[in-house]
Protein backbone atom coordinates (compact mmCIF):
# COMPACT_ATOMS: atom_id res chain seq x y z
CA UNK A 1 0.00 0.00 0.00
CA UNK A 2 1.35 3.58 -0.27
CA UNK A 3 3.27 5.38 2.34
CA UNK A 4 1.24 8.78 3.86
CA UNK A 5 3.94 10.62 1.49
CA UNK A 6 2.71 9.42 -1.68
CA UNK A 7 -0.74 9.50 -0.88
CA UNK A 8 -0.34 13.04 0.24
CA UNK A 9 1.34 13.87 -3.12
CA UNK A 10 -0.12 11.58 -5.91
CA UNK A 11 -3.40 11.78 -7.59
CA UNK A 12 -5.82 8.58 -7.77
CA UNK A 13 -5.43 6.08 -10.09
CA UNK A 14 -8.07 4.97 -12.48
CA UNK A 15 -8.79 2.46 -14.16
CA UNK A 16 -11.07 2.61 -16.87
CA UNK A 17 -13.05 0.33 -19.41
CA UNK A 18 -10.66 1.02 -22.12
CA UNK A 19 -7.50 0.70 -19.64
CA UNK A 20 -8.87 -2.26 -18.25
CA UNK A 21 -9.71 -3.86 -21.65
CA UNK A 22 -6.10 -2.68 -22.56
CA UNK A 23 -4.18 -4.40 -19.22
CA UNK A 24 -6.71 -7.77 -19.86
CA UNK A 25 -5.43 -8.18 -23.29
CA UNK A 26 -1.53 -7.56 -22.66
CA UNK A 27 -1.70 -10.37 -19.83
CA UNK A 28 -4.01 -12.41 -21.33
CA UNK A 29 -7.63 -13.43 -20.87
CA UNK A 30 -6.84 -16.69 -19.95
CA UNK A 31 -3.44 -15.63 -17.66
CA UNK A 32 -5.36 -13.05 -15.93
CA UNK A 33 -7.93 -15.25 -14.85
CA UNK A 34 -5.94 -16.97 -13.23
CA UNK A 35 -3.99 -14.65 -11.44
CA UNK A 36 -7.35 -13.53 -10.16
CA UNK A 37 -8.08 -16.62 -8.94
CA UNK A 38 -4.64 -17.22 -7.02
CA UNK A 39 -6.10 -14.47 -5.47
CA UNK A 40 -9.25 -15.00 -4.71
CA UNK A 41 -8.15 -18.38 -3.05
CA UNK A 42 -5.62 -16.51 -1.08
CA UNK A 43 -7.82 -14.43 0.63
CA UNK A 44 -10.55 -17.42 0.85
CA UNK A 45 -7.61 -18.60 3.05
CA UNK A 46 -7.71 -15.39 5.38
CA UNK A 47 -12.02 -15.40 5.39
CA UNK A 48 -11.72 -15.04 9.60
CA UNK A 49 -10.10 -11.32 8.79
CA UNK A 50 -12.69 -10.04 7.07
CA UNK A 51 -15.74 -7.83 7.54
CA UNK A 52 -18.57 -9.90 5.76
CA UNK A 53 -22.69 -9.21 5.46
CA UNK A 54 -24.95 -9.66 3.08
CA UNK A 55 -25.00 -7.06 0.73
CA UNK A 56 -27.01 -3.87 0.75
CA UNK A 57 -28.90 -3.83 -2.00
CA UNK A 58 -32.15 -1.48 -3.75
CA UNK A 59 -34.54 -3.56 -5.51
CA UNK A 60 -36.97 -2.17 -7.97
CA UNK A 61 -39.77 -3.67 -10.63
CA UNK A 62 -36.88 -2.84 -13.11
CA UNK A 63 -33.66 -4.69 -11.29
CA UNK A 64 -31.82 -3.85 -8.77
CA UNK A 65 -28.55 -1.83 -7.38
CA UNK A 66 -26.08 -3.13 -4.74
CA UNK A 67 -23.32 -2.02 -2.96
CA UNK A 68 -20.80 -4.36 -1.40
CA UNK A 69 -18.41 -3.77 1.01
CA UNK A 70 -15.56 -5.20 2.83
CA UNK A 71 -12.03 -4.92 5.05
CA UNK A 72 -9.42 -7.36 6.07
CA UNK A 73 -7.92 -4.44 8.67
CA UNK A 74 -5.46 -3.19 6.19
CA UNK A 75 -7.64 -2.48 3.21
CA UNK A 76 -10.76 -1.81 2.65
CA UNK A 77 -13.07 -2.11 -0.87
CA UNK A 78 -16.25 -1.99 -1.69
CA UNK A 79 -18.66 -1.86 -4.97
CA UNK A 80 -21.15 -0.48 -6.82
CA UNK A 81 -23.37 -2.87 -8.89
CA UNK A 82 -26.58 -3.06 -10.88
CA UNK A 83 -28.23 -5.72 -12.30
CA UNK A 84 -31.56 -4.59 -14.76
CA UNK A 85 -32.01 -7.76 -17.32
CA UNK A 86 -34.21 -5.30 -19.03
CA UNK A 87 -31.61 -3.41 -20.41
CA UNK A 88 -30.59 -5.42 -23.58
CA UNK A 89 -33.66 -4.73 -24.83
CA UNK A 90 -32.71 -1.19 -25.32
CA UNK A 91 -28.81 -1.62 -25.78
CA UNK A 92 -27.78 -1.43 -22.47
CA UNK A 93 -25.80 -3.69 -20.29
CA UNK A 94 -27.60 -5.87 -17.69
CA UNK A 95 -24.77 -5.08 -15.37
CA UNK A 96 -22.72 -2.04 -14.48
CA UNK A 97 -19.90 -1.80 -11.95
CA UNK A 98 -17.49 0.35 -10.36
CA UNK A 99 -15.09 0.22 -7.11
CA UNK A 100 -12.38 1.55 -4.82
CA UNK A 101 -9.56 0.17 -2.61
CA UNK A 102 -8.81 2.14 0.21
CA UNK A 103 -5.93 2.03 2.88
CA UNK A 104 -7.34 1.54 6.01
CA UNK A 105 -4.90 3.50 8.24
CA UNK A 106 -5.54 6.46 6.42
CA UNK A 107 -8.92 5.72 4.95
CA UNK A 108 -8.13 7.29 1.41
CA UNK A 109 -9.08 5.38 -1.11
CA UNK A 110 -5.73 4.20 -3.68
CA UNK A 111 -7.57 3.11 -6.12
CA UNK A 112 -10.74 3.41 -8.48
CA UNK A 113 -11.77 1.04 -11.15
CA UNK A 114 -14.26 0.04 -13.55
CA UNK A 115 -15.67 -3.38 -12.83
CA UNK A 116 -17.95 -4.16 -15.31
CA UNK A 117 -15.48 -5.87 -17.03
CA UNK A 118 -13.62 -7.10 -13.67
CA UNK A 119 -16.68 -8.43 -12.25
CA UNK A 120 -16.79 -10.58 -15.10
CA UNK A 121 -13.04 -11.63 -14.91
CA UNK A 122 -13.71 -12.50 -11.63
CA UNK A 123 -16.82 -14.21 -11.08
CA UNK A 124 -15.60 -17.00 -13.58
CA UNK A 125 -11.92 -16.85 -12.27
CA UNK A 126 -14.65 -17.65 -8.56
CA UNK A 127 -16.36 -20.45 -10.84
CA UNK A 128 -12.98 -22.49 -11.99
CA UNK A 129 -11.08 -22.05 -8.76
CA UNK A 130 -14.17 -23.62 -6.55
CA UNK A 131 -14.28 -26.55 -9.15
CA UNK A 132 -10.58 -27.14 -8.99
CA UNK A 133 -11.78 -28.76 -5.60
CA UNK A 134 -15.46 -29.80 -6.00
CA UNK A 135 -15.39 -30.98 -9.76
CA UNK A 136 -14.70 -34.63 -10.54
CA UNK A 137 -10.94 -35.29 -11.48
CA UNK A 138 -10.01 -35.20 -15.53
CA UNK A 139 -13.27 -33.26 -16.63
CA UNK A 140 -13.37 -32.53 -19.98
CA UNK A 141 -16.46 -31.54 -20.93
CA UNK A 142 -19.23 -28.18 -19.47
CA UNK A 143 -22.20 -27.66 -20.44
CA UNK A 144 -22.86 -23.88 -20.55
CA UNK A 145 -27.01 -22.81 -19.92
CA UNK A 146 -27.12 -19.45 -20.55
CA UNK A 147 -24.79 -17.77 -23.14
CA UNK A 148 -25.10 -13.95 -21.92
CA UNK A 149 -22.01 -11.86 -21.17
CA UNK A 150 -20.74 -14.34 -18.84
CA UNK A 151 -20.11 -17.20 -20.93
CA UNK A 152 -17.16 -16.56 -22.82
CA UNK A 153 -15.04 -15.96 -19.43
CA UNK A 154 -16.76 -19.15 -17.71
CA UNK A 155 -15.90 -21.07 -20.68
CA UNK A 156 -12.12 -19.76 -21.07
CA UNK A 157 -11.42 -19.68 -17.08
CA UNK A 158 -12.58 -23.46 -16.89
CA UNK A 159 -10.13 -24.26 -19.95
CA UNK A 160 -7.15 -22.47 -17.87
CA UNK A 161 -7.91 -24.05 -14.51
CA UNK A 162 -9.85 -27.02 -14.52
CA UNK A 163 -8.10 -28.27 -18.21
CA UNK A 164 -11.88 -28.93 -19.78
CA UNK A 165 -11.56 -29.07 -23.63
CA UNK A 166 -15.28 -29.16 -24.67
CA UNK A 167 -18.27 -26.99 -24.11
CA UNK A 168 -21.35 -27.30 -24.90
CA UNK A 169 -23.74 -24.48 -25.66
CA UNK A 170 -27.65 -23.62 -24.70
CA UNK A 171 -29.89 -20.65 -24.49
CA UNK A 172 -32.64 -19.91 -25.06
CA UNK A 173 -32.23 -17.28 -27.63
CA UNK A 174 -30.20 -18.66 -30.15
CA UNK A 175 -28.75 -15.27 -30.85
CA UNK A 176 -26.53 -15.40 -27.35
CA UNK A 177 -25.40 -19.01 -28.33
CA UNK A 178 -24.65 -17.98 -32.04
CA UNK A 179 -22.70 -14.95 -30.11
CA UNK A 180 -20.66 -17.74 -28.18
CA UNK A 181 -19.76 -19.74 -30.36
CA UNK A 182 -17.81 -16.38 -32.56
CA UNK A 183 -16.25 -15.61 -29.49
CA UNK A 184 -15.16 -18.97 -28.55
CA UNK A 185 -14.04 -20.05 -31.79
CA UNK A 186 -10.17 -20.65 -32.19
CA UNK A 187 -9.32 -20.24 -28.41
CA UNK A 188 -8.41 -23.68 -27.83
CA UNK A 189 -11.64 -25.55 -27.27
CA UNK A 190 -14.48 -27.60 -28.73
CA UNK A 191 -17.97 -25.60 -28.82
CA UNK A 192 -20.83 -26.73 -29.82
CA UNK A 193 -24.14 -25.38 -30.12
CA UNK A 194 -27.03 -27.04 -28.52
CA UNK A 195 -30.41 -27.09 -29.10
CA UNK A 196 -31.93 -27.81 -25.93
CA UNK A 197 -30.87 -28.02 -21.96
CA UNK A 198 -31.29 -31.67 -22.37
CA UNK A 199 -28.51 -31.44 -25.56
CA UNK A 200 -26.06 -29.43 -23.48
CA UNK A 201 -25.70 -31.84 -20.49
CA UNK A 202 -25.43 -34.63 -22.45
CA UNK A 203 -21.91 -35.85 -21.23
CA UNK A 204 -21.29 -32.71 -19.63
CA UNK A 205 -19.49 -33.43 -16.36
CA UNK A 206 -19.52 -29.57 -14.98
CA UNK A 207 -22.95 -28.07 -15.71
CA UNK A 208 -23.10 -23.69 -15.56
CA UNK A 209 -26.15 -22.36 -15.19
CA UNK A 210 -26.03 -18.48 -15.93
CA UNK A 211 -29.52 -17.14 -16.70
CA UNK A 212 -30.28 -13.77 -15.88
CA UNK A 213 -33.90 -12.87 -15.89
CA UNK A 214 -35.19 -12.21 -12.11
CA UNK A 215 -37.82 -14.86 -11.42
CA UNK A 216 -37.85 -18.18 -10.07
CA UNK A 217 -36.96 -20.40 -12.61
CA UNK A 218 -36.01 -24.08 -12.83
CA UNK A 219 -33.32 -24.20 -15.55
CA UNK A 220 -31.95 -27.48 -14.62
CA UNK A 221 -34.69 -30.37 -13.61
CA UNK A 222 -34.19 -33.28 -11.22
CA UNK A 223 -34.58 -36.00 -13.69
CA UNK A 224 -32.18 -33.90 -15.95
CA UNK A 225 -28.94 -34.27 -13.71
CA UNK A 226 -26.99 -37.39 -13.24
CA UNK A 227 -25.42 -38.89 -10.20
CA UNK A 228 -21.26 -37.64 -10.03
CA UNK A 229 -21.91 -33.95 -11.82
CA UNK A 230 -20.85 -30.59 -10.52
CA UNK A 231 -23.56 -27.83 -10.76
CA UNK A 232 -21.73 -24.06 -10.77
CA UNK A 233 -25.10 -22.37 -10.32
CA UNK A 234 -24.16 -18.32 -10.75
CA UNK A 235 -27.49 -17.03 -11.85
CA UNK A 236 -29.21 -16.76 -9.14
CA UNK A 237 -28.23 -13.46 -7.59
CA UNK A 238 -31.23 -11.79 -5.20
CA UNK A 239 -34.68 -12.75 -3.69
CA UNK A 240 -37.07 -14.72 -5.61
CA UNK A 241 -34.47 -15.54 -8.18
CA UNK A 242 -33.38 -19.26 -8.67
CA UNK A 243 -32.39 -22.07 -11.64
CA UNK A 244 -32.17 -25.13 -10.01
CA UNK A 245 -35.13 -27.66 -9.11
CA UNK A 246 -35.16 -27.92 -5.59
CA UNK A 247 -35.02 -31.89 -5.66
CA UNK A 248 -31.05 -31.35 -6.99
CA UNK A 249 -30.61 -29.73 -4.00
CA UNK A 250 -31.92 -31.62 -1.75
CA UNK A 251 -30.06 -34.66 -4.03
CA UNK A 252 -26.54 -32.88 -3.50
CA UNK A 253 -23.86 -31.51 -1.50
CA UNK A 254 -24.05 -27.54 -1.37
CA UNK A 255 -21.13 -25.08 -1.24
CA UNK A 256 -21.85 -21.43 -0.53
CA UNK A 257 -19.82 -18.14 -0.06
CA UNK A 258 -21.45 -16.58 2.67
CA UNK A 259 -24.48 -18.39 3.78
CA UNK A 260 -26.48 -15.51 5.11
CA UNK A 261 -26.14 -14.17 1.66
CA UNK A 262 -26.50 -17.07 0.34
CA UNK A 263 -29.81 -17.76 1.74
CA UNK A 264 -31.58 -14.59 0.88
CA UNK A 265 -30.12 -14.68 -3.27
CA UNK A 266 -29.12 -18.20 -3.83
CA UNK A 267 -31.21 -20.98 -5.15
CA UNK A 268 -31.11 -21.89 -1.10
CA UNK A 269 -33.64 -19.68 -0.86
CA UNK A 270 -36.06 -22.34 -1.66
CA UNK A 271 -35.09 -25.22 1.37
CA UNK A 272 -35.71 -24.82 5.02
CA UNK A 273 -32.88 -22.59 6.73
CA UNK A 274 -31.75 -25.47 8.72
CA UNK A 275 -31.08 -27.54 5.55
CA UNK A 276 -27.07 -28.02 5.52
CA UNK A 277 -24.51 -26.25 3.40
CA UNK A 278 -21.02 -25.73 3.47
CA UNK A 279 -19.07 -22.62 3.14
CA UNK A 280 -17.05 -22.69 0.44
CA UNK A 281 -13.45 -21.48 2.22
CA UNK A 282 -13.83 -24.41 4.69
CA UNK A 283 -12.69 -26.52 1.90
CA UNK A 284 -9.91 -24.58 1.03
CA UNK A 285 -8.64 -24.82 4.29
CA UNK A 286 -9.25 -28.31 4.95
CA UNK A 287 -11.80 -28.38 7.64
CA UNK A 288 -14.72 -29.62 5.43
CA UNK A 289 -14.82 -32.25 2.76
CA UNK A 290 -15.35 -31.14 -1.02
CA UNK A 291 -16.12 -34.08 -3.53
CA UNK A 292 -15.88 -37.15 -1.79
CA UNK A 293 -16.66 -39.69 -4.70
CA UNK A 294 -17.11 -39.86 -8.14
CA UNK A 295 -20.97 -40.60 -7.38
CA UNK A 296 -21.44 -37.36 -5.48
CA UNK A 297 -23.30 -34.58 -6.93
CA UNK A 298 -22.00 -31.26 -5.70
CA UNK A 299 -23.08 -27.93 -6.05
CA UNK A 300 -21.43 -24.35 -6.00
CA UNK A 301 -24.47 -21.96 -4.97
CA UNK A 302 -22.51 -18.69 -6.12
CA UNK A 303 -23.95 -15.04 -6.03
CA UNK A 304 -20.95 -13.19 -5.78
CA UNK A 305 -19.29 -11.93 -2.83
CA UNK A 306 -17.71 -8.66 -1.73
CA UNK A 307 -14.23 -10.88 -0.56
CA UNK A 308 -14.19 -11.66 -3.97
CA UNK A 309 -14.23 -8.08 -5.22
CA UNK A 310 -11.26 -7.12 -2.62
CA UNK A 311 -9.09 -9.77 -4.55
CA UNK A 312 -9.74 -8.44 -7.43
CA UNK A 313 -9.22 -5.18 -6.81
CA UNK A 314 -6.07 -6.12 -4.50
CA UNK A 315 -4.88 -8.01 -7.98
CA UNK A 316 -5.44 -5.35 -10.24
CA UNK A 317 -3.58 -2.75 -7.86
CA UNK A 318 -0.67 -5.22 -8.14
CA UNK A 319 -0.56 -4.99 -11.36
CA UNK A 320 -0.47 -1.43 -12.31
CA UNK A 321 3.46 -1.16 -11.96
CA UNK A 322 3.05 -2.63 -15.03
CA UNK A 323 1.46 -0.64 -16.80
CA UNK A 324 1.96 2.52 -18.46
CA UNK A 325 -1.54 4.37 -19.66
CA UNK A 326 -3.36 4.01 -16.19
CA UNK A 327 -4.85 8.04 -15.96
CA UNK A 328 -5.26 10.01 -12.67
CA UNK A 329 -8.27 11.90 -11.38
CA UNK A 330 -7.76 14.73 -8.41
CA UNK A 331 -10.28 13.17 -6.18
CA UNK A 332 -9.13 14.13 -2.84
CA UNK A 333 -8.61 17.22 -1.36
CA UNK A 334 -5.39 18.20 -0.89
CA UNK A 335 -5.20 21.75 0.84
CA UNK A 336 -1.74 22.74 2.31
CA UNK A 337 -2.97 23.18 5.74
CA UNK A 338 -5.24 20.07 6.30
CA UNK A 339 -7.21 21.91 9.04
CA UNK A 340 -8.21 24.85 5.97
CA UNK A 341 -10.57 23.01 3.79
CA UNK A 342 -12.05 26.30 3.27
CA UNK A 343 -8.71 28.40 1.96
CA UNK A 344 -9.56 26.92 -1.26
CA UNK A 345 -12.09 29.31 -1.84
CA UNK A 346 -9.45 31.61 -0.70
CA UNK A 347 -7.04 30.88 -2.69
CA UNK A 348 -9.23 30.20 -5.49
CA UNK A 349 -10.78 33.91 -5.31
CA UNK A 350 -6.99 35.31 -5.13
CA UNK A 351 -5.99 33.55 -8.10
CA UNK A 352 -9.70 35.35 -9.92
CA UNK A 353 -8.67 38.73 -8.40
CA UNK A 354 -4.85 37.94 -9.86
CA UNK A 355 -6.36 37.35 -13.33
CA UNK A 356 -8.38 39.85 -13.80
CA UNK A 357 -6.00 42.22 -13.08
CA UNK A 358 -3.25 41.31 -15.17
CA UNK A 359 -6.64 41.19 -17.89
CA UNK A 360 -7.13 44.63 -17.42
CA UNK A 361 -3.23 45.89 -17.40
CA UNK A 362 -2.98 44.56 -21.04
CA UNK A 363 -5.91 47.01 -21.86
CA UNK A 364 -5.13 49.77 -20.04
Amino acid sequence: MKSAVELKNSALPFVGVDQMVDLVTTVGVEKFMRGLANYIEEDFKRWPLFDKSPRYASHSQEGVIELMPTSDGSSFTFKYVNGHPKNTKVGLQTVTAFGVLSDVNSGYPILLSEMTVLTALRTAATSAMVAKYLAPEDSTTMAMIGNGAQSEFQALAFKEIIGINTVRLYDIDPVATEKAVKNLTGKGLEIIACKSREEAIDGAQIITTCTADKRYATILEDSMVSAGVHINAIGGDCPGKTELDGNILKRGDIFVEYEPQARIEGDIQQLDSDHSVTEFWQVILGKAPGRKNREQITIFDGVGFSVEDFSALRFLYDQLKAVNNILEIDLIAQPNDPRNLFGFFEDKADNKNENFCGNVSQFG
